[in-house]
């Protein structure tokens, strides 16, 4: 369920790596371009990732391991292959490893960065709708009250 600009990512057969994003959210899409346009520069036609627009009145959490539209505007999910959920940081780290640039967030792993890392990531969260311009989450679940569900 990509947005209508992104229709040119193709999804592997099973790719290794789901990522939902706000297709609304500048940044959010900077970085979708960046990982699809490196995901095909070494994977070609077999992608090792998939993009998910949450912000498409068709998102189903029932798709998407139950993830709901509050729940993944909140913070970056992925899902992998065997249907674990990935959830912040870690998703970065994942992603980044399947394009070959693993070794960017290889030091958010690192015993004293890590806490750190996360900290600074949940505080982004918590402020990137404001940062980018968006709606509170309350305003952007008023509409979506039926995926919006409160976790």
């Amino acid at each position: 369920m990509n947005s209508p600009s992104h229709k040119h990512f193709k999804a592997a057969e099973c790719p290794a790596l789901t990522l939902l994003y706000d297709g609304g959210c500048p940044l959010c899409l900077r970085e979708v371009e960046l990982l699809g346009r490196k995901d095909r520069q070494r994977h070609g036609e077999c992608l090792k990732l998939a993009f998910v627009d949450i912000d498409q009145p068709e998102y189903n959490p029932d798709s998407y391991a139950g993830i709901s539209y509050r729940e993944a505007m909140g913070r970056i999910h992925a899902i992998d292959a065997s249907g674990a959920v990935l959830r912040d940081v870690e998703v970065f780290r994942r992603a980044y490893e399947l394009i070959g640039l693993g070794w960017l967030y290889a030091p958010t792993q690192w015993p004293l960065l890590r806490p750190l890392t996360n900290l600074a990531y949940g505080i982004w969260a918590d402020m990137r709708l404001r940062i980018t311009g968006r709606p509170s989450l309350d305003s952007l679940c008023q509409g979506r009250k039926d995926i919006c569900r409160r976790d």
